[in-house]
């Protein structure tokens, strides 16, 4: 019987090679998919843009829906052929994965501070986050640099492995867009308080599910599983962020360093509750601990999302629906 990325050894072939391209290649400078989708949504808002929800949300809609839309498109007209659907796969992988380059950032950063050289890691941390480094010391610095690699583990490559497993390429690529979109108009600034609602909103729901398996993997995958779960589970629904609050939870407990606090972005200041107040503050040397903790993770949720991608498919073709996306078990029945 013939497999494509709709089942569970197309999407494994097809997913491992996306994942294997993430370490190897990265994100190039130029031609990414992800910054050609950037563009178009920026192209978008320009006629859409109205302080108002509802222009938001057709904003959203029509930068995401297209994606998902020509997702779908190439998944039907792949799906005859068990190599262009594995390909397919691959492309659409490496297209939404960041995990390499958030690694390599999160490492340049810790290199500056090891060397002393504040202002190269002042200069790199916009790479990372949105916070602002003028008004930061090295040890804020490097608490930013460990919560960005803790939530960007789960945007980056678990959120969008969990959403391959559930609809293959559509979900991969739906994902990708919404996140984006979300880093794009999703935050509190004047401009996009009401226009960049929907995308906040809607990235909090698909990043739900992602955010929980990155925790549990986090605790599973650090040195101390007892105590990252520990501090996952009193101090996750401190966070104002659904998504962002297990993830760091589990971070700060499994690397054993304190989180949260007091955050400053582009003229505006958060307090925001700690995360794991019993234990230490950050070092720079834990920079380079929270990027192994996060390929470890990223290792584990590829497993866990080739496992359920196989779930997934057994519950529909126990259901009578066939392959999600494939048809070819619905059409050799009828024929």
């Amino acid at each position: 019987m013939r497999t494509g990325t709709s089942g569970p050894v197309g999407f494994a072939y097809g997913a491992a090679l996306g994942f294997l391209a993430d370490l190897v290649v990265a994100d190039p400078r130029r031609g990414h998919p992800v910054a050609a989708f950037g563009r178009a949504a920026h192209a978008v808002e320009r006629r859409l843009w109205a302080d108002h929800r509802g222009r938001g949300t057709l904003h959203t809609a029509v930068c995401a829906g297209a994606v998902v839309a020509a997702a779908t498109a190439l998944t039907r007209a792949t799906r005859r052929s068990a190599g262009a659907d594995v390909a397919l796969t691959a492309a659409a992988t490496w297209a939404v994965l960041g995990g390499t380059s958030l690694g390599r950032e999160a490492r340049a950063i810790g290199g500056a501070l090891a060397a002393g050289d504040l202002d190269v890691a002042r200069e790199r941390l916009p790479h990372l986050c949105g916070r602002d480094p003028q008004s930061l010391d090295a040890q804020q610095i490097a608490r930013a640099v460990v919560e960005s690699v803790a939530e960007n583990t789960s945007d980056a490559v678990v959120g969008a492995l969990v959403w391959g497993a559930l609809a293959g390429v559509p979900g991969l690529a739906g994902f990708r867009a919404v996140n984006t979109l979300d880093a794009m108009v999703g935050h509190k600034s004047p401009r996009y308080r009401r226009f960049g609602w929907a995308s906040a909103r809607l990235d909090d729901v698909v990043g739900w599910p992602g955010a929980r398996l990155t925790a549990a993997l986090a605790v599973l995958a650090g040195p101390d599983p007892r105590r990252a779960l520990r501090v996952a589970r009193r101090d996750a629904a401190r966070h104002p962020s659904p998504n962002a609050g297990p993830v760091e939870a589990a971070f700060a407990g499994a690397l054993g360093v304190r989180l949260g606090g007091t955050l400053a972005y582009a003229g505006r200041v958060e307090h925001r509750p700690v995360l794991g107040a019993e234990l230490r503050p950050v070092a720079t040397a834990d920079i380079e601990r929270a990027v192994r903790l996060s390929r470890r993770v990223s290792l584990l949720a590829l497993g866990a999302a080739v496992a359920g991608r196989w779930a997934v498919t057994r519950v529909f073709r126990g259901r009578g629906v066939g392959r999600l996306g494939a048809g070819s078990v619905t059409r050799r029945k009828s024929g």
